[in-house]
């Protein structure tokens, strides 16, 4: 989904932990220092399944009338935003799941180790100070991301196409703070207190609210990104 009906369009990614790890894997994230997994359930016995510890989480879920009211409601409230959340907005059209994995990737760069020179180790330096809308600036110009999103995107399993109305965001810990990273929204979005081992539970609880705000729809995936034991 876009804000601009002008604004530059991507083929949308598939909710595919495969696709997404060689999409990350690819841009600098070394193999043995996460990786995405799938979340097959949010009761607690699928959530224990998934690898520990968890870094952030992705939730693919439809954009409905509900969706787009609470979004509204968030947006028309003034907070000042926590300036430690790597946060940006989105402004081409379909890149949720890109700027998902963006949000993920950034809010973590503390506890994995990027290949130095690589796509993503310059991408968050070049845009460490910048303001949301001037990171979404950067990444719209950025040809080397379009790139990688484009071979990411026509990788998947079922056919791309332009037109979809479903939405990609992230959740991750910050500060205690348990954040909810959405670039169609106006900031980051706090949902009290986390930590990273409680991080997956914290944020299934979020996503089980939202789904029951759609209980019409079955179009809904979670992705959790975890650090391989590996890791340093």
């Amino acid at each position: 989904m876009d804000e601009s009906p002008s604004a530059k369009k991507w083929l949308p990614l598939e909710a595919n932990p495969d696709i997404m790890n060689q999409f990350l894997w690819g841009l600098g994230l070394p193999k043995d220092e996460a990786e995405c997994y799938d979340v097959y359930g949010l009761d607690e016995e699928l959530l224990e399944m998934v690898p520990k510890p968890v870094l952030a989480v992705l939730f693919l879920y439809p954009i409905t009338t509900q969706s787009e009211e609470e979004r509204i409601l968030q947006d028309s409230v003034n907070k000042e935003p926590n300036s430690g959340v790597y946060f940006m907005k989105q402004t081409v059209g379909n890149a949720c799941g890109t700027i998902g994995l963006l949000h993920a990737v950034g809010n973590v760069t503390s506890e994995i180790k990027l290949f130095e020179g690589s796509f993503l180790d310059r991408f968050f330096k070049s845009t460490a100070n910048m303001d949301p809308l001037e990171r979404a600036a950067f990444l719209e110009k950025d040809r080397e991301m379009e790139v990688a999103h484009s071979i990411a995107a026509t990788a998947g399993e079922t056919e791309a196409s332009e037109n979809v109305d479903t939405h990609f965001i992230s959740f991750t810990c910050v500060d205690g703070q348990l954040y909810e990273l959405d670039g169609r929204k106006a900031r980051p979005i706090s949902h009290g207190p986390t930590s990273p081992s409680s991080l997956l539970k914290d944020a299934a609880k979020v996503i089980q609210g939202m789904i029951q705000m759609n209980p019409d729809s079955i179009n809904f995936n979670v992705i959790a990104i975890s650090k391989k034991a590996g890791g340093v």
